[in-house]
Formats: structure tokens, sequence, C-alpha cells
């Protein structure tokens, strides 16, 4: 599935071109201008990066920067700050209150795609073995294991893999074909009611240490798993 990069520029020009070599990279995109509306689309779903502009006009981008690594939700949300604030203070201040990567004007977008790829590959858990822990709740890719404390819960092998990608996401919103996408693979023919029925059978293997809570029905979206 592709990642979703989420563009905070208001120069429409320099907005255009990030999308574009973005798009040629295989990604999803969405741009706005503002915080404002930036932070409407991380209320409602998480990208997965996203690239954020200093000056803006409602608010700098770095005190976005800075709400996003106070709130539980977004802390480990990749940030690359797209600036022409050259200055090396300003890309000390900007790296310390939580960018993760600082590219100034002009810039290469060979390079700025490089940089959201290295940034996206470190934010992927499940490229790599590393367990995955969310509320008491833990999945083992080495043992294939999932347990809540003490309890191991029987999960089957295709509920495993719907775990593990949603559980390396948490609190994002996935349709069922984009659950499809990335857990059967795009080059799979089958009907989205498939989600459901795995989902549902997940739930019933998370019953009994009560963490099917986590997975939540979206109304008209899809499918999330929840932090708490």
């Amino acid at each position: 599935m592709p990642a979703k990069i989420l563009i905070v520029e208001d120069e429409p020009a320099i907005a255009e071109l990030v999308a574009l070599h973005c798009k040629h990279a295989g990604f999803d995109t969405q741009n706005v201008a503002a915080v404002l509306d930036a932070r409407d689309i991380v209320d409602e779903t998480l990208p997965d990066l996203i690239v954020l502009d200093w000056m803006l006009p409602d608010k700098p981008g770095i005190d976005f920067a800075r709400e996003l690594r106070r709130d539980e939700r977004t802390k480990d949300l990749p940030v690359l700050m797209l600036t022409a604030r050259a200055d090396e203070d300003d890309k000390v201040l900007g790296l310390e209150v939580g960018a993760d990567d600082y590219v100034t004007k002009p810039f290469s977008p060979k390079e700025l795609i490089a940089r959201i790829k290295a940034l996206l590959r470190r934010a992927a858990p499940e490229l790599n073995d590393n367990a995955l822990e969310i509320a008491g709740l833990r999945l083992d890719p080495v043992s294939h294991r999932v347990s809540a404390g003490d309890l191991e819960l029987k999960v089957g092998p295709t509920e495993f893999r719907l775990l593990r990608f949603m559980m390396s996401r948490p609190e994002r919103v996935f349709t069922r074909q984009a659950l499809l996408d990335g857990v059967w693979g795009d080059h799979v023919f089958i009907e989205e009611r498939t989600v459901d029925v795995h989902v549902r059978r997940l739930r019933v293997a998370l019953e009994p240490s009560a963490h099917d809570r986590l997975i939540e029905t979206v109304r008209g979206g899809g499918y999330r798993l929840r932090k708490a």
C-alpha cells in the first residue's frame, strides 16, 4: 500500500513540485497550506509522513511539530521540515523540537525523495523483526506469537499478518481496500468483505485479554487500531 504523505506548504509551486515527485516515487499525497487544515487531517487519519514548511500563514510549522511530539498519538509520526530558513541555529532548533530531518530551499527533488524514503524505512516496524507492543498486547514476529502478559493468544496466520500491519500503524484509519493491499497484496483479487471476516476472527482471538476493544470500526471509513 502506498505511503501517505501530507505536504504542509503555502507556496503552490513548491507544494505541486513536492507532490509531483512524491507521486512519481509511488506515494499518495495530500496538500494543505495551513496548520489548521493539517491538524484536521491528522486528527481524522494519520499520514505516514509530513513534509512541513516553517513559515505558514496561520502558525509556524515548528510550533505544529512541537504539538505533534507532545501528543501520544503522533509523537512517532515522521516529520521532515522543508524551509528557506538555512541558518545553522534554525536547523538545530528544528531538529530539537521534533523534526526528523531538515531540508532547506532551494532543494534537490531527488534528495528530498531519498530522505523521505529513509524516514519511512525507519518508521516501518513491519519491515524488521522487532516485537510490537500496544496497551499490553505484544506481537513477536520471530516466534510468531501474540500475548498479553502471561496469556498467549491463539491468532491464525492471516489474522497475525493483519494485526502486525495495524499495530505498526496505530491510530490510522484503513479502508478495506487498503487492508487488502497491505496485508494480502495488491496482486491478490479477493472481495473486500474478506477483510470483515478476518477482522471478526481477530477480535475473537483477542477477546480473552479484552484487547479486541483496540480494533475500532470507523463508520464510512474502515478500521483503526487504537493505542488505548
